[in-house]
């Protein structure tokens, strides 16, 4: 009897012995893989976090950027994908500060609008600590980095050739640079002069500098006028110098000017094209809107499951004039 006993004793420790070597084993819960990628986050029930960086503006088109990032974090947000932090700042220091900010947080990609010189230096520090970060809009020189923007030539391109279908192949066209602006009015002069050589050479083509303001666009418009009696077109880069060019027609009362285009995504410009009060202009604006921030949030989270990203993800230009502009309208945004 006591050697059934000890053996039923011997069987019931070697089971038990089994059992417990088993869980070793097989169990993944709790553990944590050294050599996980950023993907499994999500496996834990963790969310990502994102950080954005814009400038702080009270309105126009750089308040718009933070506007619709926002609206595409709180989106992310509300489906349990992402936490985010958005920080607004009015400098280069104060950005650069909020970066360390993020890095405190536990950040884990960053999507940044530096309007500033001298962001490089701490941007590529953050790709340097294994941190993805996105660029939008501005290019700046960081190995590394991603970047979302519009197609600055394009916008030219397409300018032009409204401009020639709508005057023709002649006739005289005011050029509203804004050389403050670097690469952006670089890029869009580029693309508008190329393309007004190649379908129409004989239209004569007048440059003035401004800035992208409408009360700059007002004044400069209005001593424009004095100069010239006759303008059949103004290619003008920006919606808020448009508007500041339409109110200088308005206020000259003159009726020669019939394209005036722009670039941006203004609410305010977008309600001027299909006003009767304009009807003898056509108003166009090249879009370079703010929205496309949403597409660097999205490209910051698809990095971070491990998705494959491009490098660069230029925005083609969409053409809004009176025809479309009622599907551009939004009454909540700030621009």
């Amino acid at each position: 009897m006591k050697k059934v006993l000890s053996l039923i004793l011997a069987l019931a420790l070697l089971c038990a012995c089994f059992a417990g070597c088993g869980n070793g084993n097989n169990s993944s819960a709790g553990s944590a893989d050294p050599n996980a990628s950023a993907g499994s986050t999500a496996a834990t029930g963790e969310k990502y976090k994102i950080g954005v960086l814009a400038p702080a503006v009270t309105h126009g088109w750089v308040a718009g950027v933070a506007y619709y990032a926002k609206q595409r974090c709180e989106e992310l947000a509300g489906k349990g994908e992402i936490e985010y932090k958005l920080l607004t700042s009015n400098n280069a220091e104060e950005m650069t500060s909020q970066i360390d900010d993020l890095k405190t947080w536990g950040v884990q990609a960053v999507v940044a609008f530096p309007q500033w010189e001298g962001m490089e230096s701490p941007i590529q520090d953050l790709i340097n600590e294994g941190i993805p970060v996105v660029n939008f809009d501005i290019e700046i020189k960081c190995d590394g980095v991603y970047r979302v923007s519009g197609d600055n030539e394009d916008m030219g391109r397409q300018s032009a050739q409204y401009i020639v279908d709508k005057i023709g192949t002649t006739g005289t066209v005011i050029m509203l640079n804004v050389p403050s602006s670097g690469s952006v009015s670089e890029l869009r002069q580029k693309g508008f002069e190329e393309k007004i050589a190649e379908i129409a050479p004989d239209i004569k083509v007048e440059t003035y500098a401004t800035k992208f303001t409408r009360d700059d666009g007002q004044k400069d418009f209005s001593d424009i006028l004095a100069k010239h009696d006759q303008i059949d077109a103004v290619f003008s880069m920006d919606d808020e110098t448009s508007i500041g060019v339409l109110n200088a027609l308005k206020e000259a009362g003159r009726t020669d000017v019939k394209v005036v285009t722009g670039g941006g995504g203004c609410q305010e410009y977008f309600k001027m094209m299909a006003d009767e009060e304009n009807a003898g202009i056509n108003i166009q604006s090249a879009l370079y809107s703010p929205i496309m921030v949403q597409d660097a949030v999205d490209n910051a989270l698809a990095l971070l499951k491990g998705e494959e990203v491009e490098k660069v993800k230029i925005i083609p230009t969409t053409v809004v004039d009176k025809e479309n502009c009622a599907e551009y309208l939004d009454e909540s945004s700030p621009y």
